[in-house]
């Protein structure tokens, strides 16, 4: 892999992003499409065992007074051949839904803001240097806020802006901590394997807060809602799809380098276990459909997290063959959600990008006028949703795989493998229910408002991107053991013992099954136009639940559809009703509504910030010029530090 056209070619996208004029878009566009063919080609060809499995290459270039040294194994790869399609692919979708000419005072630093992202990424996943790998890790950060806040006239855009950019900050925190304490016991910066040295383990504890802050994970989530929600549709498909897998990345690469503390399996797969039942009883009950989206990302990582956590128990264990199904599974939906989340955020942007509204109440009827987009963002819920014949299903297969495999050994760890199995089913099973009611009120029925009813398709350099994310969706799930050598490398490079990992018989079987339902289909679909075509096609009126007059309103709303599930988690959701009853037989108005808060946010964070700023502006009030008050401070530090010493001193 030689970087130097890699750099020119960066270097030329990131001179045209600062343009204005058209060519100048276009000269970005084209470097970022080949930037991003390049990364792919150089990511395909370490997990495919075309070039060496590890490649290294140093710098005379010196940052805070070390060389820059990188590093593409396949670990890295996996996350790099994701960057380059949702980069890529995002790029072309907002070339066209965020053009300069309808928004010319964001649409440059948008590009700007793109290409930083996709770059600093790049450096993280390749880095070698603590230093190196923080500086990449802030840059990135702060190029995500821009995108993040491109709509910064509007108050919920800045807010979700600050509010991600003050939790990240916390995050960089603790990973400054983290690097800083292995550089300090190991007399340098420089990053690599260290399984031996048993005294780095509780360092762990750092990464995990750290780490788990960019990941989105349950209760560390609260910048991710409102950032995914307000960002342009296609940044959010970049932030679920690929930036918050940085988080995942920290944690699977340092989790694979370092010892870990005894607990650190249990504690990531309960997180994982929370973050996936959580997330997705949040989702059920938003009525925002990028909000909605946004909480989907939340229980994705838990399933993610779930993989990792017992692979951490079976290296600790010695149980090599669950272990690997686990990691595998959890490796695997790190590129399956990717594309399918990424698939659901661009479908959310054309709906956003023709209505002009997120409110699924003021939806409806949307298949009628945008077709494509309806059974795109259809075939992406079923992908999130775990249903065959699509890639969710094999990733969170290989997850089940090795979570049964986990049972047959007595003791602690088989207990924690059925709690999961079952958790795991119930969320999978609230994600369908939560997915039926976004296709059924957002794309079914009949439109709720003007703009619904008035909706038209998007373009064909929006709907592009998607086919491609669907595509993908289509080929891991009907030739899963295409991409399997892929992910076993990855593995390999977390646990070098479990290198040579093979595939479980079973999926090969369900991708010769996924595609003889897929063959199925086509044949019962072609029989099915043919026969219409044929016969021509009879209309009939639907029930009509006894009106003669059905209106839009009479339809189920968002709320209403998912009311009796999100009373099962009433205790942590806490919704907000505002109800208007009927007082007499013929009332002229009745209402009700429900909010569903941030809870984590709103009832734990908010209030502890309060309480740290009330004790801060009192202790400000002690800031109040008088030299002779700083003495008597000075005098009273001086006598309680000589207390200690002297306590510290006697027998």
């Amino acid at each position: 892999m030689n970087t130097g056209p890699l750099l020119l070619v960066a270097a030329v996208g990131l001179l045209a992003a600062l343009g204005v004029a058209r060519w100048a878009a276009r000269i970005w566009l084209a470097a970022t499409l080949v930037a991003s063919l390049a990364l792919l080609a150089a990511a395909v060809g370490v997990l495919g065992g075309i070039t060496p499995a590890e490649w290294q290459w140093q710098s005379s270039v010196a940052i805070a007074g070390t060389p820059v040294r990188i590093h593409l194994d396949a670990l890295s790869a996996m996350f790099l051949a994701l960057l380059s399609v949702i980069g890529g692919g995002g790029a072309v979708y907002g070339y066209a839904y965020w053009a300069g000419t309808v928004h010319p005072r964001s649409a440059a630093l948008g590009r700007i803001a793109w290409t930083s992202v996709m770059l600093c990424i790049v450096l993280v996943l390749l880095a070698r240097n603590g230093l190196h790998f923080l500086l990449a890790w802030e840059l990135f950060t702060l190029s995500a806020f821009f995108l993040i806040s491109l709509e910064r006239d509007k108050f919920e855009v800045r807010r979700a802006g600050w509010l991600y950019l003050a939790a990240s900050h916390t995050a960089s925190l603790c990973l400054f901590a983290f690097f800083a304490a292995l550089a300090a016991h190991r007399g340098n910066w420089d990053l690599g394997p260290m399984r031996d040295d048993t005294a780095v383990a509780p360092f762990f504890w750092l990464a995990l807060f750290g780490f788990g802050v960019k990941a989105g994970l349950f209760p560390l989530h609260i910048w991710l809602p409102s950032a995914h929600a307000n960002a342009p549709s296609h940044v959010s498909a970049l932030m679920s799809g690929m930036t918050i897998k940085m988080g995942i990345y920290g944690l699977v690469r340092f989790s694979g380098w370092m010892p870990l503390p005894p607990a650190a399996g249990w504690v990531i797969a309960a997180l994982g276990i929370v973050s996936a039942v959580l997330g997705v009883a949040f989702a059920l009950g938003q009525h925002d459909l990028k909000r909605l989206l946004a909480y989907h990302s939340v229980e994705n990582i838990g399933i993610i997290l779930i993989g990792l956590g017992f692979a951490v128990l079976a290296a600790r264990q010695a149980e090599p063959r669950w272990g690997q199904l686990a990691l595998a599974g959890g490796l695997l939906h790190v590129w399956n959600h990717g594309l399918f989340k990424a698939l659901l955020f661009l479908g959310a942007g054309s709906v956003l990008h023709a209505t002009h509204t997120r409110e699924m109440s003021q939806l409806g009827g949307l298949w009628r006028t945008m077709p494509w987009t309806a059974a795109l963002f259809g075939l992406g819920a079923a992908a999130i949703s775990g249903l065959p014949p699509l890639n969710g299903f094999i990733s969170e297969w290989l997850v089940y795989l090795g979570l049964f495999d986990a049972v047959k050994p007595a003791g602690g760890t088989a207990l924690a493998a059925v709690a999961a199995i079952v958790l795991l089913a119930m969320t999978g099973a609230m994600a369908l229910a939560c997915f039926i009611k976004v296709c059924g009120v957002v794309f079914l029925g009949a439109p709720r408002s003007a703009a619904a009813a008035h909706a038209h398709e998007c373009g064909p350099l929006m709907r592009g991107p998607m086919l491609l994310l669907a595509a993908l969706c289509v080929a891991i799930g009907l030739a899963p053991m295409l991409f399997w050598p892929a992910v076993a490398r990855a593995a390999a490079v977390w646990n070098p013992a479990w290198s040579g990992l093979t595939a479980p018989p079973s999926l090969a079987t369900i991708g010769a099954v996924h595609v003889s339902l897929v063959v199925l289909a086509l044949a019962a679909a072609g029989w099915l136009a043919r026969r219409v075509a044929r016969n021509g096609l009879r209309r009939a009126g639907t029930w009509d639940c006894g009106y003669s007059a059905p209106s839009p309103a009479m339809q189920y709303t968002a709320g209403s559809f998912a009311g009796i599930i999100t009373e099962w988690f009433g205790w942590i959701l806490r919704p907000q009703r505002h109800e208007e009853r009927p007082e007499i037989t013929f009332p002229a108005h009745a209402a009700f509504a429900e909010h569903t808060p941030e809870t984590v946010l709103e009832h734990v964070v908010v209030p502890a910030s309060g309480i740290v700023m009330h004790v801060s502006l009192a202790a400000r009030r002690l800031q109040h010029g008088r030299v002779q008050a700083y003495l008597f401070y000075l005098v009273v530090g001086l006598a309680a530090l000589s207390v200690v010493v002297w306590s510290g001193e006697s027998p």
